[in-house]
Order: C-alpha cells, then structure tokens, then sequence
C-alpha cells in the first residue's frame, strides 16, 4: 500500500488479508491466552497496542490515556507500531504469552483473532451499546459477539470541486446515470470527470463496495448479476474517459493527490483526506453521497476504522480493568474529542449529532456512515478471501476482460479458499 496516512483509522480501510496467519494463530492463541500471562506485570499500569505511529495521532492518544488512567486511577501505557504490523504483532506477543491490555484492531482484522478465541465479549466486562447504531455494533462484532468498541468510523462518499460544476452549470449528481454524464462533460484536455481507486488492494475494494452494495450485490456470490452490473459500471466509466487508466494502480491517497491537483473534478474518498484537502486554500470542495443505481436507492457504503478489544489473557481482574479503560476510550466525552480530532465520525449516535453541528460541511459523511456496513458482517474471518477474490476481478475486468469472466472466477476463488 503506498497511502502515507499512518493508521488503518485513518485511511479507512484495512490491510492486506491475513488469511495465510489464520491456521498458526487459532492454535497459538488457543495455546497461549488461557493459560494466563507469562510474564509479571505491574498492577497499576496498562498497555494498549495501536497503530497511531503519526506524531499527531499518538499525541491526541496519549492525552485521551492521560485523562482515562486519571478517572480510573491506573496509569495506561502506549505501544504504537505500524499498521500492517498490528496482527502479526498480536500474535507473536500471544505466542509468548506477553499480549498487551488492550489491543486496537482494524476492523476488518478483529474477526480473525475473535474466531481464534483470543478476544473477551466486552459486554461481559460492562459496556453498553445502547445509544451506537446496529451497523457500527456489527462493525465490532464476530458471530454476534461484540468484541470490538469504536471511538470513531469512517466511510466513503463523493467529493466534487464546487468551482468546476459551476463553471460547467452541473448540478452534483444523484444517480449512477447522473454520475455518468457529469463525469463525462467534466472530462477535459488533462481533467478526468472522475478519479477512485481501483488498486489491486484492499483500497479498491473498499472503493468498489458502495457500487456493488447500492445494486443489490452480495459477498456472498461474487457472480451474482448485480455484483456484475457494478463492475461493468465501472468499466463504463473508463470506456467513456471519465477515468484514467491509471486508477487500476493508484490507491485512495493517490486519488487525493489527482483531485487537490485539477486532475479530477470528483473523486470517491473518506474524511480522512480533509485535513490535506484544507490545506489549499483555493480547492472549494463539497461532500454528497455516493450515486445510487436509481434515484429512491439507498446508498450503501463500507464501514472503516478500527476497534479497542480486550484480549483472553486468563486474567479476570486485569480484563475488568481494561474493559473499564475501553469504555472510557469509547466514551461520548473521548469520542467527540477524537472525531473532532481527525474528522472521522463518532460511533454513538447522539455524539454523531453533536459532530454534525461542529462540522456541517461533512453531513453527507454522517448520513453515509449511518446506512454503512461493516465489511465483514456476512462472513466474519472468511471475508479475507473474497477481498482478495474481488481484487483479482476488477483488476481483470478493468484491464480488458468481461466483468462476467472475472466475477466467475473471482467466485470460484473464493468457495476454493485459494
């Protein structure tokens, strides 16, 4: 992945599957977390392992800690490593029986670990869930278990350039017909109408879910018409030159780059560009909804964004704590501060409402985040394999085959496990 964004939060999107360290960490963890910790620890301090290696990140994440380990009287200690590093981490640390307190897990990972047996259901250490949306319950929860609490989650939507659809009199669009034509008369000389990420990565199809969502398609049969109807969407789009060829290579933060450049009037990305995009001064930009196959359709977009869980560690006592500690991390006072932060929107719904009124010009993104999904809802641990399925497909499909061929296999892939 080459997005410079330091944390899976941030960019909104997972890493790479971690399929191939599924078998090794059902037995490690099996082997190593009940049997309790195989090392002293000090009583009165607590580790939570992160991603937030970004200077600002680990400060705001600090100062969160500061104040929680303050209420709670304990002192919480902070261990970042980089993104891609979180799991394989996890589970070399529960090999040794050394797992930290807490760890923040993408949730697109937590499922793997959870399925391992290695997580506590944090409900039975206290916290509630009852003012945070079923989508964002779901984003944290394996087999209906909830395992993971949010702070904040993302999602995406349609960012335009205000200035080029007034000098072209367009109005944003709605539809999937709507985004078609727009894209096509803003396409100008060196301007795409369009730019989205179409890496083969788990960026693309963080990006291709909202298309495929919106249509009816299911995960679940990559082959379905309506998953199929998605793709050749797409393929539409780079027919007409609404898109450029490169979007097969770029990521969400290269899409960034082309649109804050004039090299696209739109694009589809997170919240988690905003604080580039508000450094230049002069791009006017507005938020809307992704376009829905049909106007009355419901725009339907991936969840993004990482969750506190509290490791099996054999240890009760510590385990109470640290879920006290995730409830303060996920608590509406730290939510807002965090969401505010790095203009990601609170899990909790009546926090979300306060958020809005702090930044208006992001609503579109709350009103997205509230039909969102979790990606791994439907298949837990299993997604991993039909992300990288759907990768294949639309690299394939985009480069010259049919989306029918690409989708068949990308299905059969997917059912094989290979």
């Amino acid at each position: 992945m080459t997005a410079p964004t330091p944390t899976a939060a941030r960019r909104g999107r997972s890493r790479r599957a971690v399929a191939p360290l599924a078998a090794a960490l059902t037995v490690l963890v099996a082997g190593a977390t009940l049997t309790g910790c195989g090392r002293q620890r000090d009583s009165a301090v607590y580790t939570v392992m992160n991603s937030s290696t970004d200077e600002t990140y680990h400060r705001w994440d600090a100062q969160a800690m500061a104040r929680c380990g303050e209420r709670l009287g304990v002192t919480i200690e902070q261990q970042s490593v980089p993104a891609a590093q979180v799991m394989t981490k996890a589970l070399r640390m529960a090999s040794s029986k050394s797992l930290p307190d807490i760890v923040q897990f993408d949730a697109s990972e937590m499922p793997t670990f959870a399925d391992a047996g290695g997580l506590i259901d944090l409900r039975r250490l206290g916290l509630s869930t009852g003012d945070i949306p079923q989508g964002i319950i779901n984003f944290g929860s394996y087999k209906g278990i909830y395992y993971g609490a949010a702070r904040s989650v993302n999602t995406l939507a349609l960012f335009y350039n205000k200035d080029m659809l007034a000098q072209a009199g367009l109005n944003v669009p709605g539809t999937w017909a709507e985004l078609r034509d727009t894209a096509r008369k803003l396409t100008q000389g060196r301007r795409y109408g369009l730019a989205l990420s179409a890496g083969g990565a788990e960026d693309g199809v963080f990006q291709f879910l909202p298309f495929m969502w919106s249509n009816g398609g299911d995960e679940r049969r990559l082959d379905g018409p309506r998953v199929v109807e998605a793709l050749d969407f797409w393929k539409a789009l780079l027919k007409d030159g609404s898109l450029s060829r490169s979007t097969v290579n770029w990521t969400q933060a290269d899409v960034n780059d082309q649109f804050m450049a004039g090299n696209a009037a739109m694009m589809i990305n997170g919240p988690w560009q905003v604080e580039t995009l508000n450094t230049k001064k002069s791009l006017h930009w507005g938020v809307a909804r992704i376009p829905v196959p049909r106007a009355g359709s419901g725009s339907v977009s991936p969840l993004g964004g990482a969750v506190l869980t509290v490791p099996n560690t054999g240890d009760a006592a510590r385990e109470k704590t640290a879920g006290r500690i995730v409830a303060c991390l996920s608590g509406e006072r730290e939510q807002l501060t965090y969401a505010l932060n790095s203009w990601m929107v609170p899990a909790d719904a009546e926090v979300a409402a306060l958020w809005r009124k702090r930044v208006p010009e992001l609503d579109a993104l709350a009103g997205q985040v509230a039909a969102a999904r979790s990606r791994t809802a439907e298949l837990g641990a299993g997604w991993s394999g039909v992300s990288l399925a759907l990768q294949s497909a639309f690299q394939s499909a985009l480069t010259g085959e049919s989306s029918k061929a690409a989708l068949t296999r990308a299905q059969q892939r997917a059912t094989s496990g290979k």
